[in-house]
């Protein structure tokens, strides 16, 4: 709040200083020209707005800078700049966020591990269930697969549905074993994350307790 308070002091005062400077009849301007010559004249050349200029008060205080208008090129640099500054800016506010959130959730580093293998525990769970699954469908296709086999032993055309519901339960183990290859490769993910997410932590507090 004082820091804001200071800075609109400041510009009050070059506003005034910038106003009685115009009343006074004083204000002078400050220019280089194309060579790179100082130029202090009472009007303005004519590509003012190309070069830039500064205006100065009749005591060469100044009193307000104008910048050289931008070409095209300069703005599309200054417009990719401007991008990239606020994504690193979102970036690292997000990962404020998540810092602060890690350690709000977990006061120790016991907690932490305990959140880990808690973790972990819910993946095994989703992993032993869609096994479980991919069993029981397995079991539905062995069965499926020995009635087929029965009638064709018996030289007897093995029924469309019959046939229809061999497919569905093959498409059904296929997706399931898809699942069950994601689960897994996330719950190795997961574990490897821990290490560096425990490294973090540990850094965080170390960080906190200094100040």
């Amino acid at each position: 709040m004082r820091k804001t308070y200071f800075r609109f002091s400041l510009i009050l005062l070059v506003c005034i200083a910038s106003v009685s400077a115009l009343a006074a009849g004083a204000v002078r301007y400050k220019w280089r020209d194309a060579a790179g010559n100082l130029h202090y004249t009472d009007s303005l050349p004519d590509n003012a707005n190309v070069i830039g200029y500064d205006v100065v008060s009749g005591q060469g205080i100044l009193v307000k800078r104008v910048a050289p208008d931008m070409t095209p090129e300069q703005k599309a640099v200054a417009k990719v700049a401007a991008a990239s500054e606020r994504s690193a800016q979102a970036d690292a506010d997000r990962q404020e966020r998540e810092d602060q959130q890690l350690l709000a959730a977990n006061p120790t580093e016991a907690d932490l591990l305990n959140t880990q293998k808690q973790q972990i525990e819910m993946i095994e769970l989703q992993i032993t269930s869609l096994q479980t699954v991919l069993q029981s469908l397995e079991r539905n296709l062995t069965d499926l697969l020995g009635r087929a086999a029965e009638l064709e032993r018996a030289n007897s055309a093995v029924p469309a549905k019959l046939s229809s519901q061999i497919a569905a339960v093959r498409g059904k183990i296929d997706q399931q074993h898809g699942l069950l290859d994601r689960q897994q490769a996330g719950k190795e993910k997961t574990s490897q994350g821990f290490q560096a997410e425990l490294d973090r932590y540990r850094g965080l507090r170390e960080k906190y307790k200094q100040h």
